[in-house]
């Protein structure tokens, strides 16, 4: 196995993708000569040339909705949307459009189309460059929604979407581009719907997202040294979601802590405290605890940006309440 970066992996991914498969095209903003905003296609034009991967004029409407009509007769577009913070423009498109394209057609038409984009703060991006929209295409029935925590899954869940016929949102975090671990040189695809156990631990089930999985991490490492074992789990897809490994978790645990970078009201956060406690209750020892950013735009100012994400000091003191309730 190679080492590789999430930029790395993904663009392996694409490479895969592209050999294999003459119907797979990939383009976007500045995707083609540059290599994108962050240089994940990079080095992708020059090997299959300008008619496989190129630029799209900044209209992310046009990138989406030309995608759809690429979908519906047999190609395979991989799109970008440079900062998901981008995407409303294209909100008629991927939920009107090729959210309902199966449904609509009773199957005759599909739109394997796979909508990458960069998600998260951190760079001081403010609200325009920073946003976790996730939940609202989590929302959307018709739609496969992706969220990596590393390398290693970034690869198989990407070569998994490529394939996938239905709409695949790939939400890749952008603090999380220049994250290095081992991952194969070859193919391999990870099933959507599957969690990954990170940790086992019989305390408290603890469940993150995204870049809040290494948080979460962090806080269940120094945890560990007071005696607190804790499950960590990353979902990796929001849509499908594996109920059954958190549910079973929390009826072993009693205890459910969801870490979350984006706001809470109607966030994945809230739905998994809602699918525990409509399907879990009596096993709950504790109430449940959600970790996310406010319920505000994402601050300009770096002090304010740093007290707006989650932080591993914060998932800690989730936790240590949680373990510590008593009835």
């Amino acid at each position: 196995m190679a080492s590789m970066t999430m930029i790395q992996a993904l663009r392996s991914a694409m490479d895969v993708m592209l050999g294999r498969d003459d119907n797979v095209v990939i383009y976007g903003q500045d995707v083609g000569y540059f290599g994108g905003v962050f240089r994940v296609t990079d080095g992708l034009q020059a090997k299959y040339g300008k008619t496989r991967v190129f630029d799209a004029p900044i209209s992310e409407g046009g990138i989406v909705g030309s995608a759809i009509g690429m979908a519906a007769y047999g190609l395979r577009p991989v799109v970008e949307v440079q900062f998901a913070d981008y995407f409303y423009p294209a909100s008629d498109q991927i939920v009107s459009e090729a959210a309902r394209m199966r449904y609509r057609s009773a199957g005759d038409f599909t739109s394997p189309i796979t909508i990458r984009m960069p998600c998260g703060g951190g760079i001081y991006g403010g609200q325009t460059h920073s946003q976790s929209p996730e939940a609202l295409f989590t929302h959307v029935c018709g739609i496969r929604t992706v969220m990596p925590s590393n390398p290693y899954d970034a690869k198989g869940l990407l070569i998994a979407a490529i394939r996938d016929d239905d709409p695949v949102i790939f939400c890749e975090h952008k603090l999380m581009y220049d994250l290095r671990t081992e991952v194969p040189d070859e193919p391999y695809a990870i099933p959507f719907g599957e969690a990954n156990v990170v940790r086992d631990g019989d305390d408290v089930t603890v469940v993150a997202l995204s870049r809040m999985v290494h948080y979460a991490g962090e806080a269940v490492d120094q945890l560990v040294k007071d005696g607190i074992e804790c499950e960590l789990i990353d979902p990796r897809t929001t849509s499908p979601l594996d109920e059954d490994t958190i549910l079973d978790s929390v009826e072993r645990t009693g205890r459910l802590v969801i870490v979350d970078e984006a706001t809470p009201r109607c966030s994945i956060a809230t739905d998994i405290a809602a699918l525990v406690a409509d399907r879990a209750f009596a096993a709950l020892k504790a109430p449940i605890r959600r970790v996310t950013a406010p319920h505000t735009p994402v601050p300009f100012a770096p002090s304010l940006e740093k007290l707006y994400i989650p932080s591993p000091e914060r998932i800690t003191a989730a936790i240590r309440e949680v373990h510590g309730y008593e009835r």
